[in-house]
């Protein structure tokens, strides 16, 4: 009974008050009396190597342009297929049949789709590598760096259309970037979740 009682207080879910460790017993599922010395004390928080990693609460660089760059690409794709196959379904014609019909959504999607992910994909990676860029030379990371990353994906985006296309371009950028963030901030505020 006493046994019993040990593999209990042994669970996944126990944790030490002293340190953020818990409690495995790698034999709670099994009926076996195991002694209490064959508990391991596991970390509930990742471990880092260097305790620099562990104050910075943001992800590598590397980790940004793939989030960015991926979440920017499959936006634009899904956006630019839903535009497609209203594009589609204009083009019709009177003595089309459903095959011809199916064909045209297809391929209308599919091309519009491919051309929005490459360049919203473009945006996304120029955002991440100003941002991290500018959070590399600042060694902060707040709603700033964000606007001026914003700000240079605009103009650098629009740059091959002149000076004030791109100075345009960089104002909504930054723009933009704030709305998001500013949003973000709103919403882990006020939305419960």
């Amino acid at each position: 009974m006493a046994a019993n009682n040990n593999n209990n207080r042994s669970s996944d879910h126990d944790t030490d008050e002293n340190n953020n460790t818990r409690l495995y017993n790698p034999y709670q599922n099994f009926e076996v009396p195991i002694k209490s010395q064959y508990l391991y004390k596991l970390p509930t928080s990742p471990e880092y190597l260097f305790t620099e990693e562990s104050l910075k609460q943001r992800r590598t660089w590397g980790e940004n342009l793939t989030f960015y760059t991926g979440t920017a690409y499959l936006g634009g794709s899904v956006g630019g297929a839903t535009v497609g196959i209203f594009s589609g379904v204009k083009n019709f014609e009177s003595g089309d049949t459903t095959k011809l019909k199916i064909n045209r959504i297809l391929n209308s999607s599919g091309h519009t789709g491919r051309t929005w992910g490459n360049r919203v994909g473009i945006i996304g990676l120029m955002y991440a590598g100003i941002e991290s860029g500018v959070v590399a030379a600042l060694d902060r990371d707040d709603v700033w760096t964000s606007v001026v990353a914003g700000l240079g994906t605009g103009a650098v985006f629009r740059a091959a259309r002149g000076v004030r296309s791109a100075a345009v371009a960089g104002a909504l950028g930054g723009l933009a970037a704030g709305v998001v963030v500013a949003g973000k901030q709103v919403v882990k505020r006020y939305v419960p979740i």
